[in-house]
C-alpha cells in the first residue's frame, strides 16, 4: 500500500510538471528586495502609515515582529498557554453599532453586519497596532527563493517550498488575487503540530455541546529536512481523533491535502469506532457540510479557505493593501483563566476578550463561475498583509445577500515563531448561531510544535484502525 501511494505521488508530480503554466516568475532583481528596509521578508510594506499608534489609527513600521528576545519570561515550555506580551495595553476606543459609520471604510462588510445584528453586545475594542508577524530565517530565505521560482498554474502552483509562494504579487488582476489566496493556503504554520482542542456550535440561546479531539498535522511542504522534489504535491497530512463526547469517541479523520487538487484530489478517510471500519471520504471538499459544525461550516470554510480554487472567478479589489480593523494579537483568548462559559455568549464570542487592531490587508473577491455549484455565490477575503493569514471572510448566498461571516482571531505562536490563530469563528447571521474551532483554554496545553515528526507511515489509512482501537 505504501508503494502504491508513492506511485500516486510520483504520477502527480509528473502531472504537475506538465500542467499549463499561466504566469511568469518574479525577476531575481525584484525578489532581492525582500527583507530590505522597504519590504519585509513576507512581502509587506515595512513603513507604517505615519500616524500616531497611540490613537488606534496608526500602523507602525515593521521591525522584525516578535523574536525570541521578546518572549515573556513567564513562558517556559512548548505547548504552554501563552503569556500575553501586550497585557498592559489599554483599549484606545470602541467601535459599536452606534458609531460604526465613522469607521465604515475600515470595517469589513461582515463585521459591520455583526455590529448591526448584535447591537447591544458585539463591539470592537481597538488597541494599539502591533506588527508581530515573524518567521524563522530559513522560512524567510525560502520565501525569497519562491518569489523567483514559483509559478501559478491553472489549478495550483509549481516550485513552491518551505515558505510563502508569492510574496510579491504580480501579473494580471486575477493572477494577483489567486496568488494572495495561495499565499494563505500555503503559508508557514510550523512543521509538525499536536493539539487537543474542542469545537462547538453555539445555538441562538447560547447553549452548546463540546466535541473534543486530538489533532496532529505534518506540514510536509515546510519540512526543512526535505527537498522541493520530495513534496510530491502534498501540503500536509492531518489526523484527528475524537475524545469526547462518549458517543463519538474513537472516531477519526485522516486527510492527505494536495496542492493541485485537480491533478490529485484531496484524499480523506474516516474511521468509525463502532464498526471498526476505515472508509474513504471522497466528498470532503468545497461546500460539503462539516458534521461537528452543525451545518455552520463547509469543508472549504475550514482555516478560512482551503482547497481547489477552480469554482470561482478571482478578483483583487484594490491594487494595494488597504487599512482595516481586524482581530490581532488575541492572546487573551488563549488564557487558561477563561472558562468556555465565560467566552461563548449568545451570538458571538464575548467582545471584551477580543482584541482588534488597524492593519493593512489585501481584499480578494471570489465570484462563483457560471455553471458551477456552491452555497456561496460570492466571498470576500480580508488577508493580513504581514502574514498572509485570512482574518475575515464575508460569504454571500445565491441571492447576493450577506449570509455568513468567518473571523480568525490572529496571534503569534512566538516559540516557533509563526502567525496563526487562537480561535476561528463561523457566524450565520440569519440563524444567529455560530461555530468555534480550537477551544483549548480548559485543556492542560495548546498547540505543541516541539514533538518530533513521525514517519509518513503514521499517516497511512491502515494506521487509523490500529490507533482507534
Amino acid at each position: 500500500m505504501l508503494k502504491r501511494i508513492s506511485v500516486v505521488g510520483t504520477a502527480a508530480a509528473l502531472a504537475l510538471a506538465m500542467s499549463a503554466v499561466v504566469q511568469a516568475k518574479v525577476p531575481a532583481t525584484e525578489a532581492a528586495k525582500l527583507g530590505t528596509s522597504a519590504i519585509t521578508p513576507m512581502g509587506a510594506q515595512v513603513p507604517g502609515n505615519g500616524k500616531d499608534v497611540s490613537t488606534g489609527l496608526g500602523i507602525p513600521a515593521w521591525s522584525g515582529g516578535i523574536t525570541r528576545n521578546e518572549i515573556p519570561k513567564s513562558y517556559t515550555q512548548a505547548g504552554q498557554h501563552h503569556p500575553d506580551p501586550f497585557e498592559a495595553d489599554k483599549v484606545l476606543f470602541t467601535i459599536t453599532n452606534q458609531n460604526q459609520g465613522q469607521y465604515a471604510d475600515k470595517l469589513p462588510a461582515g463585521v459591520q453586519a455583526m455590529l448591526r445584528t448584535y447591537p447591544d453586545t458585539f463591539k470592537l475594542n481597538v488597541y494599539q497596532s502591533r506588527r508581530t508577524t515573524s518567521a524563522p530565517d530559513w522560512v524567510n530565505k525560502n520565501t525569497k527563493d519562491n518569489a523567483a521560482r514559483t509559478v501559478l498554474t491553472d489549478t495550483g502552483v509549481e516550485n513552491s517550498f518551505g515558505g510563502v509562494p508569492f510574496p510579491m504579487l504580480h501579473g494580471s488582476n486575477e493572477e494577483k488575487a489567486k496568488q494572495a489566496i495561495w499565499n494563505h493556503v500555503l503559508r508557514w504554520r510550523g512543521v509538525y503540530v499536536v493539539r487537543r482542542a474542542s469545537e462547538v456550535a453555539v445555538q441562538r440561546n447560547g447553549a452548546y455541546s463540546l466535541v473534543t479531539s486530538q489533532q496532529e498535522v505534518y506540514f510536509k511542504m515546510h519540512d526543512p529536512k526535505l527537498k522541493p522534489s520530495d513534496v510530491s504535491n502534498i501540503i500536509f497530512y492531518y489526523l484527528s481523533f475524537v475524545k469526547a463526547p462518549a458517543r463519538l469517541a474513537g472516531g477519526a479523520v485522516l486527510v492527505h491535502e494536495s496542492i493541485d487538487q485537480k491533478i490529485q484530489p484531496r484524499q480523506a478517510w474516516g474511521y468509525n469506532a463502532g464498526q471498526r471500519r476505515v472508509r474513504l471520504a471522497p466528498n470532503l471538499a468545497y461546500d460539503t457540510p462539516i458534521a461537528a459544525a452543525d451545518g455552520l461550516r463547509t469543508a472549504d470554510d475550514t482555516d478560512m479557505y482551503n482547497g481547489a480554487p477552480d469554482r470561482y472567478n478571482w478578483k483583487l479589489v484594490h491594487e494595494k493593501p488597504v487599512e482595516m480593523f481586524i482581530p490581532y494579537n488575541n492572546y487573551k483568548m488563549d488564557s487558561p483563566k477563561l472558562k468556555y462559559d465565560q467566552m461563548l455568549k449568545a451570538g458571538h464570542i464575548d467582545s471584551d476578550i477580543q482584541r482588534w487592531e488597524l492593519h493593512r490587508v489585501w481584499v480578494v473577491e471570489a465570484t462563483l463561475k457560471e455553471g458551477e455549484r456552491h452555497i456561496y455565490e460570492r466571498r470576500t477575503f480580508y488577508i493580513d498583509e504581514d502574514s498572509w493569514q485570512i482574518a475575515v471572510v464575508d460569504q454571500y448566498d445565491r441571492r447576493g445577500d450577506l449570509w455568513r461571516v468567518s473571523i480568525a482571531y490572529i496571534k503569534n505562536y512566538y516559540e516557533v515563531p509563526t502567525q496563526w490563530t487562537a480561535l476561528d469563528a463561523f457566524h450565520d447571521l440569519r440563524a444567529r448561531r455560530y461555530h468555534v474551532q480550537y477551544l483549548d483554554n480548559e485543556e492542560p496545553s495548546i498547540l505543541d510544535f516541539s514533538q518530533p515528526v513521525p514517519d509518513e507511515r503514521y499517516f497511512h489509512p491502515a494506521a487509523l484502525r490500529r490507533r482507534g482501537t
